[in-house]
């Protein structure tokens, strides 16, 4: 199979934003995220990535079948409660670039594409002159009654591409989980790495 990368503006997005939205649902409902996901608000949060100054959203394209996508944006463009969360770090906002994520299919994982993702996204950063990527990942404990037994975190493959973790940097976000009634606070993991 053939996977291409395209990074998606204007009427292209707009016509992606249901398959876009849907692979967003389909992937972060497998551990460690457990997202019970909505369509209407995956479509609003993909279209903020791709219309924020500087954001960038990249599809990962079998034809015309989306098959994965990563999204980034200039941190100063998050939520108060992230840029606070780095910023406390001592951590400079205006020169970092935040990646949203990245997610893939499980048939095109292994690929390659991950490291496509992620080397799309950093010159993207670069060339609009960032000097720090950082991204966030859920923290699960390690007794989840959810968690596979063959899971795999990602921490070797982001260490990999050069990425390691920001200690001091720790917040929270709110999803409802697929067992959950209500949303629930999740601590989130930050790395980082210089560009």
């Amino acid at each position: 199979m053939t996977v291409t990368l395209r990074a998606l503006t204007g009427p292209d997005l707009d016509a992606a934003l249901p398959n876009l939205a849907r692979l967003r649902i389909a992937v972060f409902r497998d551990f460690p995220y457990l997202y019970d996901g909505d369509e209407a608000y995956e479509q609003g949060y993909l279209r903020t990535y791709a219309e924020t100054p500087g954001g960038v959203l990249v599809a990962a394209l079998d034809g015309d079948r989306v098959v994965g996508a990563a999204t980034g944006v200039p941190l100063a463009g998050e939520p108060a409660e992230l840029r606070e969360a780095v910023a406390a770090a001592g951590i400079d906002v205006a020169g970092t670039f935040y990646f949203g994520e990245s997610v893939l299919l499980p048939a095109y994982r292994g690929q390659g594409i991950g490291v496509r993702f992620f080397e799309a996204r950093e010159a993207h950063a670069r060339a609009q002159g960032f000097t720090l990527a950082v991204f966030c990942a859920v923290v699960r404990p390690a007794d989840h009654p959810r968690k596979p037994a063959d899971y795999e975190p990602l921490d070797a493959f982001w260490r990999r591409r050069g990425y390691a973790p920001l200690p001091r940097v720790r917040c929270t976000f709110s999803w409802r989980d697929l067992d959950e009634e209500t949303e629930s606070r999740k601590p989130m993991a930050f790395w980082g790495k210089p560009l």
